[in-house]
């Protein structure tokens, strides 16, 4: 399930117009996925935090382009870090025996 949609983020990242959105969808889809790998965890539009969570992501990668591939900018990075830690301790996968 989506987290977020293109217009969500070409809102949060001020853009107008339809020049970017492949670029936009692409880093879209590696938020969303950089915080199910960190959490294991598959969310959606409803919660608030993993949104907040994508669009700071986004915004930082789409922002810092050239240093994608390195560490997040030392503006988000306690952030980032903050709510991750959160979601990974809030959130659990299931157990497997739930599953079962």
């Amino acid at each position: 399930m989506a987290i977020l949609t293109l217009e969500e983020v070409k809102t949060w990242l001020r853009v107008d117009g339809d020049d970017e959105d492949a670029l936009i969808g692409m880093l879209v889809g590696a938020a969303e996925t950089y915080l199910h790998n960190a959490v294991d965890v598959e969310f959606d539009g409803t919660n608030q935090l993993a949104k907040l969570y994508c669009l700071v992501l986004c915004a930082d990668w789409y922002e810092n382009r050239d240093l994608i591939g390195s560490q997040p900018s030392d503006k988000v990075r306690f952030t980032i870090q903050s709510m991750l830690a959160q979601l990974q301790h809030a959130y659990s996968p299931p157990d497997e025996e739930d599953a079962l």
